[in-house]
């Protein structure tokens, strides 16, 4: 029969394990480079755009055929920004605006914790200076946490 104490550091040890495996539940993973105050949620940003009383420019930041299956009314697509070709694209759109831009990015092409599109945008246009940037926050996809949910999309490009 093991010892007590044995007993005891093998359930700590699984409990730790147990909490290293959980998924980050807030919006901020550690490793996000955005903090929980450049973040918008779905159902907020569904109100915001139906208030229509702060000028927007949403920008989907993931892959071109994505975008073109369903993205928000009024999206823009101007590359993916898990690619470095893509980030040129984007980078190059960008130029031009205003760093004071109410920019808000999103892509939505997988969960948000495994996303390689969102980071590497989100980090491009910080760097540039944007400085009313925020991501859009769809912890699943965006199909489940947009489309599913009966908010405003369209298809096609």
């Amino acid at each position: 029969m093991p010892s007590r104490r044995l007993l005891f550091s093998f359930l700590l040890l699984c409990l730790s394990l147990a909490l290293l495996t959980l998924p980050a539940t807030n919006a901020q993973n550690s490793g996000d480079p955005w903090t929980a105050g450049q973040t918008v949620q779905s159902a907020d940003f569904a109100k915001e755009l139906a208030g229509g009383k702060s000028k927007l420019t949403i920008l989907f930041v993931g892959f071109q055929r994505l975008y073109s299956a369903g993205h928000i009314k009024g999206a823009q697509y101007h590359g993916s920004g898990g690619r470095p070709e893509g980030l040129a694209e984007i980078k190059k759109w960008a130029e031009p605006l205003p760093r004071s831009t109410n920019l808000v990015i999103y892509c939505g092409c997988c969960p948000l914790d495994h996303c390689p599109n969102l980071r590497p945008a989100f980090t491009t246009l910080h760097d540039m200076g944007f400085s009313k940037l925020r991501v859009l926050i769809l912890p699943t996809s965006f199909a489940v946490d947009w489309a599913d949910k009966g908010l405003p999309y369209e298809k096609g490009e």
